[in-house]
C-alpha cells in the first residue's frame, strides 16, 4: 500500500519522509517514477529530492536504460545517512546493536544480566556499552540519530516505563526511557520487543515487508507485533500483540493473568525444556546433554534446538507441540486481522523455526477462509536472531523518517 503525500507546502517534513520511504522501499527510482508512487507534483518531488541530496540521506546512482530520450537519474538511499543505537532487554542478557540507515548492523555487543537485577545498574552498564559503539565504528556524530529500547511488555507508553514484566523480578514500575535519556543524553524510543521487532522488519524489509504482516516472536517469552500497511497496531494502551494470553487448549500451567489456558506458558524455552523431560523422560535429555536445572534454560535451550537440526525425534517432537499450540492462536490472529504473511522472528527461534513454521502454516492454511484468499505465507524474519535490538534501533529511524510516525522522545537541551 503506498502512503500519499500532499503539496501543500507547510507539511514539507511529512513529504520528505514520504519521498524517501518511496526510495527505500521501491528504489532504486528516477524522480519521474517518484510522482506515481507519492502522490506528489513532479515540482514538489524535485524539491523534496534537492533537499535529501543536500542533508545525505540519498544519492545519485547512475542512470536507467535510456527508453529513447534523456536518460533518467536513478536515487538510493545512502546508508551513512544516518545511524541509531538499539538495544534489547531481555531477562538473561543485553544485546546493543548501531545500525545504518539501510538497517545494516555495524556492530553489535552482547552480554549477560545478573538476576535479580537491578533496573538503575542495567540502565548505567547498558548505556556506557552502547556509547561506546559509535566510537569504534568511527561515524559522524552529528548523524547518530538515538537510542532505541526493545523492553518486555507490559508498558506504560504515555510514562516510558516497564510495568511488572515477566521475570524481571522486582521491576515494578521502572521509567526506562527516562532513565535512558537521562544516562545517554540522546533521544530515546521505546516499544515492547515484540512491536519494536516488527517495526524492524518493516524497515529493512523494503518492498517485501511492505504489506501488513504478524511478527511472532520468541525470546524468554512469546509476543506479537502487528503491521498494517506503513501502520503499526499499538492499541489502546501500547500493549497490542500479546498473543500469550491467546486462549489454547486448558492445561496445568498457570498464567501471570491467573489463567491456565493461555499460550504463554507453554511456548517459551523453559517450558519446551520441561516438555521434553515430561514426554520423554531424561534419558532423552541426557541424549542430548540438558541439565533442567532452573539456571541453565539458555544453555539447555541451545542443545534442544541443536538437537531439532540434527533431526531428533524427541526434540522435534516437542518443537511440534508448541508449534501446534502456536498455530491455534496465530490462526485466531490472521483471521482477525487479514494480514496474508506470518514471520517468525526472535533470538530463541533461531534454529528452529521451519519446524514451527509447518506446523503454523497447516493451522492457519487449511481453513476454507485462508484458501479462498490465496493462503497464508509463514516465513523467518529478515533480521535473524537481533530481531529485538535492531527493531529497537528501527524505532528511531522509523521515528524519524516514515510518515505519521510520533514515537520519538527528544532530550530537553
Amino acid at each position: 500500500m503506498a502512503r500519499s503525500g500532499t503539496n501543500l507546502p507547510r507539511v514539507g517534513g511529512y513529504n520528505q519522509a514520504v519521498v524517501l520511504a518511496a526510495i527505500r522501499t521501491k528504489g532504486p527510482v528516477s524522480r519521474v517514477e517518484l510522482g506515481p508512487l507519492t502522490g506528489l507534483t513532479n515540482q514538489t518531488v524535485s524539491n523534496v529530492v534537492r533537499r535529501l541530496l543536500d542533508e545525505g540521506l540519498i544519492a545519485e546512482s547512475g542512470h536507467a536504460p535510456s527508453s529513447g530520450g534523456k536518460r533518467r537519474t536513478l536515487l538510493t538511499p545512502r546508508a551513512d545517512g544516518a545511524y541509531a543505537l538499539g538495544v534489547h532487554l531481555d531477562p538473561d542478557a543485553a544485546v546493543i546493536v548501531l545500525v545504518d540507515l539501510a538497517g545494516s548492523v555495524l556492530l553489535s555487543r552482547r552480554f549477560a544480566l545478573p538476576r535479580p537485577s537491578d533496573p538503575t545498574e542495567v540502565v548505567d552498564r547498558v548505556a556506557r556499552a552502547a556509547l561506546r559503539l559509535p566510537e569504534r565504528a568511527a561515524i559522524d556524530r552529528s548523524r547518530l540519530l538515538g537510542l532505541g529500547i526493545a523492553a518486555p511488555g507490559p508498558i506504560d507508553a504515555e510514562a516510558g516505563a516497564v510495568v511488572d514484566p515477566p521475570n524481571f523480578d522486582g521491576w515494578r514500575r521502572v521509567p526506562l526511557l527516562d532513565m535512558f535519556a537521562q544516562a545517554t543524553g540522546m533521544p530515546v524510543a521505546m516499544d515492547n520487543d515484540a512491536t519494536a521487532a516488527a517495526i524492524g522488519e518493516r524497515w529493512i524489509g523494503g518492498e517485501e515487508r511492505a504489506d501488513g504482516f504478524l511478527f511472532l516472536y520468541m525470546g524468554a517469552g512469546i509476543g506479537a507485533g502487528v503491521m498494517l500497511g506503513n501502520h503499526v497496531l499499538r492499541g489502546d494502551s501500547g500493549n497490542a500483540g500479546e498473543i500469550g494470553h491467546a486462549q489454547t487448549e486448558p492445561g496445568s500451567r498457570r498464567c501471570d493473568c491467573g489463567s491456565n489456558g493461555c499460550l504463554g506458558p507453554y511456548c517459551n524455552p523453559a517450558a519446551l525444556v520441561e516438555d521434553l523431560f515430561t514426554r520423554h523422560g531424561a534419558a532423552a535429555a541426557r541424549r542430548m546433554e540438558l541439565s533442567g536445572a532452573p539456571d541453565a534454560v539458555r544453555a539447555d535451550w541451545r542443545l534442544l534446538r541443536r538437537a531439532v537440526g540434527a533431526g531428533d525425534e524427541a526434540a522435534c517432537d516437542v518443537v511440534r507441540l508448541a508449534g501446534r499450540r502456536m498455530g491455534q492462536a496465530v490462526r485466531g490472529a490472521v483471521a482477525l486481522l487479514d494480514v496474508s504473511r506470518v514471520v517468525l522472528g526472535g533470538e530463541a527461534l533461531v534454529g528452529v523455526e521451519q519446524v514451527l513454521g509447518e506446523e503454523i502454516d497447516k493451522a492457519v492454511n487449511t481453513t476454507s477462509v485462508a484458501r479462498a484468499l490465496g493462503g497464508v505465507t509463514v516465513e523467518p524474519s529478515l533480521i535473524g536472531e537481533t530481531a529485538g535490538a535492531v527493531g529497537a534501533a528501527s524505532l528511531v529511524l522509523h521515528g524519524r523518517y516514515a510518515p505519521g510516525w510520533r514515537m520519538l522522545t527528544e532530550v530537553p537541551g
